[in-house]
């Protein structure tokens, strides 16, 4: 009896060690197959002979995707269960990738909003599975996941360049070349395709769907997530651009551009942890907002090098905790798996469609004063936006009014 007890233990134990590694290799694949196409893009618009607006749409789309088909996610989920979605939204990511490294202008915009679609499907499911799955572990989990994607996100972009020159694959391989880390996640994800799903009825559904339309607290959590989106990818899209105004080479732009990404990671893995520690969340997002505005203004009044990589390490550090804490309050503010999906596709929808426009809207107004000063305010008002909007969400209590203590 003992010895059957033993290996029901271990059964266990395996059982637990697989999800955990197929969680993080999912995590692997939210963001390589989007930032490794930046530094490819001139290689893409002299092949393929595209316009710069044809170009910057192959970036903006995965964006758009996430923003259109966020909502779609729990849908899926409720059809197929948690598992089984997100070993759709890798199939579907794989075949996006394919599709999108042939050479024919049509098939790579299709492959990009094929690629965006798959990302979305995991983007909103990974933090309800964990809801579901590590109800005591959220902080954890939502650590180890998320750090996972910053890493690689930072690393696609990174390597994009040796792989396609230094290698030889040309920006077709390199964009193939990833497909190999989405075929090792679908490989150890399979055995998790043999879970029970768990169903809502139509009418929970709608009860939820209007509960969050009509809930303060999510809406504050959409706002906290989509204000920190558009303030990253604008730093992404225009970042290289305000230093290089200030003087400094392209390449050390380049490389303050990975600096911020990387300084990201410690406080992307320490911000869930602390989240689940503290009854609520409002100091971790005071402190937050002081590294934007601290980064920003920085950056506002800096023209010296040393100043400049002081903000830009702030920035990076304030970035790399919102972006965590966005994916742990939508588990924090939910009392179960349906509802931190659902409030996840809320919150990624309107968070995405905001990352999407900042870019273009910081662009656009660049373009009218012909100054950065104006952009780096509005960055900084919206900085504090995202402070106000992250203290309501850091309340102890779920989307629904029921509190916690």
């Amino acid at each position: 009896m003992p010895s059957h007890s033993l290996i029901k233990t271990r059964t266990y134990s395996t059982q637990k060690t697989m999800l955990i590694l197929g969680i993080i290799l999912i995590a692997f694949n939210l963001r390589p197959a989007i930032t490794a196409v930046g530094p490819l893009v001139s290689l893409i618009r002299a092949d393929m002979g595209l316009s710069n607006s044809a170009v910057g749409l192959i970036t903006t789309l995965p964006l758009v995707a996430f923003a259109v088909f966020s909502p779609l996610a729990p849908q899926i989920a409720r059809r197929l269960g948690n598992e089984q979605a997100l070993f759709l939204g890798l199939l579907v990511l794989i075949g996006g990738i394919l599709i999108r490294s042939m050479k024919m202008s049509l098939v790579l915009f299709v492959g990009t909003i094929l690629v965006g679609l798959g990302i979305a499907i995991c983007n909103v499911l990974l933090p309800a599975l964990i809801k579901e799955r590590f109800p005591q572990k959220v902080g954890l989990m939502t650590s180890v996941y998320s750090t996972a994607m910053v890493i690689f996100a930072a690393l696609a972009s990174g390597i994009s360049i040796p792989l396609a020159q230094g290698l030889s694959l040309g920006w077709q391989g390199t964009l193939r070349f990833w497909v190999i880390l989405v075929v090792l996640a679908i490989v150890v994800w399979l055995p998790q395709l043999h879970q029970s799903k768990q169903l809502l009825k139509q009418q929970d559904v709608k009860s939820l769907r209007h509960g969050l339309l009509f809930s303060p607290l999510a809406w504050q959590v959409t706002f906290f997530m989509g204000l920190q989106s558009f303030c990253f990818y604008v730093t992404v899209a225009w970042l290289p651009e305000i230093l290089c105004s200030y003087g400094l080479s392209i390449s050390l732009a380049g490389w303050m551009l990975s600096l911020i990404q990387f300084i990201s990671i410690p406080t992307t893995f320490i911000a869930p942890l602390l989240a689940e520690r503290f009854p609520n969340q409002r100091k971790i997002i005071a402190v937050i907002g002081v590294l934007y505005l601290v980064g920003i203004g920085g950056l506002l009044v800096g023209r010296d090098i040393v100043l400049l990589t002081l903000s830009i390490t702030l920035l990076g550090l304030g970035q790399g905790a919102s972006v965590s804490l966005a994916f742990t309050l939508f588990v924090l503010r939910t009392e179960n798996g349906q509802q931190a999906a659902e409030l996840s596709g809320m919150a990624q929808s309107i968070g995405y469609l905001l990352a999407a426009i900042g870019p273009m809207l910081i662009g656009l107004l660049y373009d009218q004063t012909h100054s950065w000063v104006e952009p780096l305010i509005l960055l900084m008002v919206l900085s504090v936006l995202m402070t106000l909007a992250g203290l309501g969400a850091g309340r102890n209590c779920y989307v629904f009014p029921k509190v916690k203590d």
